[in-house]
């Protein structure tokens, strides 16, 4: 029977998709070679797991949208329970809404999952030295957010990278070949066009492309 090396240090992944779930193994173990990590694919697989484990916890990796709800009900309950571990949100919203919630709960770090592997890994990497692994993006959008006057969004909250997917999707293209423009995995384009599709509350893709022209994206 093997034993866990007693300076392995445990790390908790929460991510509901599976591609996207092996690809963050793969930086984590890239990041911290001696790293243990569990897995966990639902907020209520989550709360389970944190029912048994939580006290040899050291990081959590953990996504926002989930099937059965936020994961930053998650970092709440680490910032309440188990203030020892790391709450690190990764995540593709990268809308203020979404970003200053999570830090409100308690996250000590926020990084895009559209990001290069390597540099997610040196993002993470960060920890190490007691800095928070931030994604560029994420971190001039918390500046800006102390330093500069309010300026008026998109009614709807899109982010950015959310108005140009939908731009795409508008000019006809498909989301593989979305993604193929943009750079991003096909899986995170899908996810964009999820979240597109819960802000502009609408259903389909035309309902989409009435959306983006009357804003004048196409």
């Amino acid at each position: 029977m093997s034993v866990e090396p007693a300076a392995a240090r445990l790390c908790l992944l929460i991510e509901d998709q599976p591609r996207t779930r092996d690809w963050m193994l793969s930086v984590l173990a890239s990041a911290f070679p001696d790293l243990r990590i569990e897995t966990a694919g639902t907020l209520k697989a989550a709360h389970a797991w944190l029912d048994h484990h939580a006290a040899g916890l050291w990081l959590a990796i953990i996504d926002i949208g989930l099937p059965d709800g936020s994961g930053v009900d998650i970092v709440r309950r680490l910032q309440r329970e188990h203030p020892h571990v790391l709450p690190v949100v990764a995540t593709i919203y990268d809308d203020d809404a979404h970003l200053f919630e999570a830090i409100a709960a308690g996250a000590r770090g926020y990084v895009l999952k559209d990001e290069e592997a390597g540099l997610l890994v040196n993002y993470l990497r960060r920890i190490e030295r007691g800095e928070p692994p931030l994604s560029p993006s994420i971190a001039h959008r918390m500046l800006n957010h102390f330093r500069a006057p309010a300026i008026v969004k998109d009614e709807a909250g899109l982010s950015p990278r959310e108005t140009e997917v939908l731009t795409l999707l508008a000019r006809g293209l498909t989301v593989a070949e979305a993604a193929a423009r943009l750079g991003l995995q096909p899986q995170t384009v899908a996810s964009y066009v999820k979240v597109i599709y819960q802000k502009l509350c609408v259903t389909s893709r035309a309902e989409a492309t009435r959306e983006a022209v009357r804003r004048g994206l196409a």
